[in-house]
């Protein structure tokens, strides 16, 4: 059995100093009080002690970020709704403000780079990657009109940092709900989906065209990570978003002399749902 070494009797227990109810040392006791004794397994648990506290601490630190890099990543999403033209390049001033945020992102990325590296990468779980994500590719995706692929997403992100596949599949899921405003807005502005091509001709492509495909393509992937359900949570809204823009493009091609310039189309009529819940969360 380990010898019990007992320390010097000290004035201060190891537990620290006590207070009162307004947070000020209570000096009436001033009674040496005994130490804990001491094993050879006091300094074993002693080193459990300290990785825990790092351990809370990181985690703390990484959750305090996430947070900021999605507000962030929201702010570049807000902008990029302002743009009114498809497949062109982003308009000077959105761009400036976009390179800004961008900016941002990567120096408070960059604070936690060592901290999820490894094996950390999947310990911590950086949410604000499917928001990031979800950001740059609505970028791409208005001046190229193409989906962006997971290896321009993991090149876009400003810092050693992997993206992990749920990442970047849970991104493009909410990709769809911002391709489904920006359909909204240009067509009441425009009267027309908006795409490229003729229409009619074989290189004709809208929006609607591209979010059908994205959602044919995420219907057959395999489920990925995150806690269950939130997949066929997201692929549901998903589906419902696209019938969104569905029926907005029958209403437009049946009904569109009849409508005034600048309608806005009623987007829970008729099937649609009482709310939009294109968030899910995943903490």
């Amino acid at each position: 059995m380990s010898e019990v070494i007992i320390p010097q009797d000290r004035t201060r227990a190891v537990g620290g100093v006590k207070r009162d109810y307004q947070g000020k040392e209570k000096m009436g006791d001033s009674r040496p009080i005994k130490d804990t004794p001491r094993n050879a397994y006091t300094s074993m648990f002693e080193g459990f002690r300290d990785e825990l506290d790092e351990h809370h601490d990181r985690r703390m630190k990484i959750g305090k970020v996430s947070r900021d890099v999605t507000a962030l990543s929201k702010k570049i999403i807000f902008s990029l709704q302002r743009v009114r033209k498809l497949n062109q390049p982003i308009p000077p001033r959105i761009q400036k403000d976009i390179d800004d945020r961008l900016k941002e992102i990567s120096e408070l990325l960059a604070t936690v780079e060592g901290d999820v590296a490894g094996m950390n990468r999947y310990r911590y779980p950086l949410i604000c990657l499917e928001e990031f994500v979800e950001a740059i590719s609505f970028s791409h995706y208005l001046q190229h009109q193409k989906i962006m692929t997971p290896a321009q997403a993991q090149e876009s992100l400003p810092v050693n940092i992997a993206l992990t596949p749920s990442d970047y599949v849970f991104g493009i899921f909410d990709l769809t709900g911002e391709m489904m405003r920006f359909a909204t807005a240009i067509t009441a502005l425009s009267g027309s989906m908006p795409g490229t091509g003729t229409d009619g001709s074989e290189d004709s492509r809208t929006i609607l065209t591209d979010m059908q495909e994205v959602s044919s393509m995420l219907q057959i992937c395999p489920t990925l990570g995150g806690k269950p359900g939130t997949y066929s949570k997201k692929l549901s809204i998903m589906i419902e978003q696209v019938c969104k823009v569905e029926r907005l493009g029958y209403g437009i091609t049946v009904r569109g002399n009849e409508r005034p310039k600048g309608w806005m189309p009623d987007l829970n009529e008729a099937g649609g749902v009482d709310k939009d819940q294109e968030d899910v969360s995943m903490e």
